[in-house]
């Protein structure tokens, strides 16, 4: 099942924080979560600024808004006020807006939320280029983790292999012999 048919399944928790890309901004959807946190802002999304709340550049925060959706049907999906947050990364180079129905934690503890979930993306991506797992062969919780175990396995064996042996082939090549 694709990830994005996941949310539908999603009972929300209190208290909890959902981090999307901004691949799943759907104003329905996170209106019926609503307690989802944060989400990537798509750069195409209408809005009107009701309040432009201090922030503390030093944070890398650029600016904290608190907007409503100015378009029809977005607005009619999310009728709730949002916050928009932009957020300067130092480390990537590169400015990114956030949208959040939490008005409670500051600015820049939103970008770290962001920032985590960025984390997990990377490793996603370290397992589908490293381990070469393109499909899962089973479904259930117990296939997935075996089948990721296996793979993490080989990968430190082989490691370990290429060290005691001195192989001067990186990892990559000798993990395609």
């Amino acid at each position: 099942m694709h990830d994005i048919n996941i949310l539908d399944l999603l009972v929300p928790a209190p208290g909890a924080f959902y981090v999307m890309d901004r691949a799943y901004l759907n104003f329905e959807r996170l209106h019926s979560l609503h307690q989802g946190k944060a989400s990537r802002a798509k750069t195409n999304f209408k809005f009107n600024r009701r309040y432009s709340h201090e922030v503390e550049k030093a944070t890398g925060v650029q600016y904290d808004q608190t907007i409503i959706l100015a378009t029809y049907y977005p607005a009619k999906r999310y009728p709730e006020p949002l916050r928009r947050i932009r957020f300067y990364d130092i480390e990537r180079q590169k400015h990114l807006v956030f949208l959040s129905n939490n008005f409670e934690l500051p600015a820049d503890q939103i970008a770290a939320l962001y920032k985590s979930r960025w984390y997990i993306e990377n490793f996603s991506k370290w397992i589908k280029q490293h381990l070469r797992i393109k499909t899962f062969f089973g479904t259930s919780e117990n296939a997935v983790k075996v089948q990721i175990w296996t793979a993490v396995s080989t990968y430190l064996l082989v490691s370990i292999m290429k060290k005691e042996l001195m192989l001067e082939q990186s990892l990559y090549i000798i993990l395609q012999v």
